[in-house]
């Protein structure tokens, strides 16, 4: 286990000297997320939530360090075995690098300064429990053995177990040398030329305890990535590609973009993940360019009807090119009034309305491609989700919450509905096996935001059962029938149970 530690520390410390190489375990572990079952990773999402990654990385050391004991009790008397494997996670964490899209042979050298350290910790701590007969054996007879030292082996021990330790720290050092947040906040983000619906009217939401605020903070948006690390681009230095079926490529640096004229346009995103009754759907308010505007720039040839959006770590988004005109996409710059935070794509992101995240919201932008859909599929079409996929409306009870009791008395039902680009024209609230009633809704801000909504209902006591649907802008009434997330978001009614208590 302590060779296993010692090389790699300093396989850590390699891959942070170098940003483009990847650390050994972040390579295996992103190897086991894009290899993973969706099924598998929809239980990940739904049990661990944004925990889902450091959970990730714990169970693949833990593995790592039951591996590592066993092949230690086995070099005590077969060295021979436990050096060969080791030389086995080696190959394993090599052809998980070279897996990564666009690896070299460069690549590789964490994995093998890896290999190589770990290799030689181990013979230096077999030396350490090197053995001899502790009695005389009659010929033929297998000898009794003994450490020679154990003073010797923890000393060894302690220089292995400090190395590790030393090697980490250097690597986390180099790691995050690089600022993020004294980034964010040297820079200076312009103010947009011009706001659409905006400032937000006084009304926008009800004064409802327990109801979603109408703006998520930064810190309580929601976070859905495939990231174990998080990209760390400098803004000063980081150029957008615009590039594919175009007439003209396009390189554009990110400081010159925030001299472009800017608007600031309120949209709410949804996770495709997101259950019935989910919270992994928020509003922001986003400043950024309108990507109509790069594409008018480029050029778009008229054969190309996919927009690929590529993370610097090359992670694919992809969606209709008639999205970017019919609708206030985004390129992203600003959320909420200041910087993107590093976890929502730092300096730059897309922001896509009416699409799920996975094909309209690419994080940490460095690539914007035009192409087609039977020539290109983004990251998660071959894992069982659909290649578009326009958001489905919903609606959320958000109080009374689940199995809550309450006063007698009238209380509020109230929540938030969804069905961005199609806006919502009607809530309506069941109770029991009652008839249905139109609930209030807050005034609209925009077709791609939601919609708070409230009723107010005079208890009896006992126990009640709540159900909510919503109707769209185009008159379209939210299906009863419940799916799971797979293959384009889930669907159905939202219900909720609470219970009033006896005057």
């Amino acid at each position: 286990m302590l060779a296993a530690a010692f090389g790699l520390g300093l396989g850590e410390l390699t891959a942070a000297a170098v940003t483009t190489w990847p650390s050994p375990v972040v390579a295996v572990g992103d190897r086991v997320i894009e290899r993973t079952p969706s099924a598998v990773t929809r239980f990940a999402i739904d049990t661990f939530g944004t925990a889902d990654k450091p959970v990730l990385i714990a169970g693949t050391l833990l593995l790592l360090a039951v591996a590592a004991a066993g092949l230690g009790l086995l070099g005590r008397r077969r060295p021979g075995w436990a050096l060969a494997g080791v030389v086995v996670f080696g190959v394993i964490s090599a052809a998980a690098t070279l897996a990564a899209p666009g690896a070299g042979f460069a690549a590789l050298t964490p994995s093998a300064v890896t290999t190589i350290g770990a290799l030689a910790a181990l013979l230096v701590l077999l030396s350490g429990l090197a053995q001899r007969p502790a009695v005389s054996a009659p010929s033929g007879a297998r000898s009794a053995l003994e450490p020679l030292s154990r003073r010797r082996f923890l000393t060894l021990a302690s220089v292995v177990t400090a190395g590790s330790a030393a090697s980490v720290a250097a690597g986390r050092l180099l790691i995050t040398g690089f600022d993020v947040d004294a980034a964010r906040a040297a820079l200076q983000l312009p103010g947009p030329a011009r706001s659409e619906d905006l400032p937000l009217p006084d009304d926008v939401s009800f004064d409802v305890e327990g109801l979603t605020p109408f703006i998520t903070p930064n810190e309580d948006f929601y976070r859905i990535d495939i990231n174990l690390e998080l990209p760390r681009i400098d803004p000063q230095t980081h150029v957008l590609r615009v590039h594919g079926m175009v007439d003209q490529e396009l390189r554009i640096a990110f400081t010159d973009l925030l001299r472009r004229e800017l608007v600031e346009v309120p949209i709410t995103m949804t996770c495709v993940s997101n259950e019935i009754g989910g919270d992994l759907v928020d509003t922001a308010i986003w400043l950024g360019l309108p990507l109509r505007e790069l594409l008018d720039e480029a050029g778009v040839d008229p054969d190309a009807d996919q927009i690929v959006g590529r993370s610097v770590d090359g992670y694919t988004c992809g969606f209709p090119v008639d999205a970017a005109y019919d609708r206030d996409a985004l390129v992203v710059v600003g959320m909420n009034g200041e910087p993107l935070p590093l976890e929502h794509g730092f300096p730059l992101r897309l922001i896509t309305p009416g699409i799920y995240g996975y094909v309209g919201a690419t994080k940490w932008l460095g690539e914007i491609e035009l192409t087609r859909f039977d020539a290109f599929d983004q990251y998660w079409e071959p894992r069982g989700y659909d290649a578009q996929a326009p958001i489905k409306t919903q609606t959320r009870i958000d109080t009374p919450r689940g199995l809550a009791t309450v006063d007698p008395g009238t209380v509020p039902i109230a929540g938030v509905a969804w069905a961005q680009t199609r806006g919502i024209e009607r809530v309506e609230v069941r109770i029991d096996d009652g008839d249905w009633q139109d609930a209030e809704l807050a005034p609209a801000v925009s077709d791609a935001t939601w919609v708070p909504w409230r009723l107010a209902y005079d208890t009896t006591p006992g126990r009640h059962t709540v159900t909510v649907r919503a109707t769209d802008g185009d008159g379209e009434v939210q299906p009863e029938e419940r799916t799971g997330v797979a293959p384009n978001g889930a669907s159905g009614w939202h219900t909720t149970v609470f219970t009033v208590r006896d005057a």
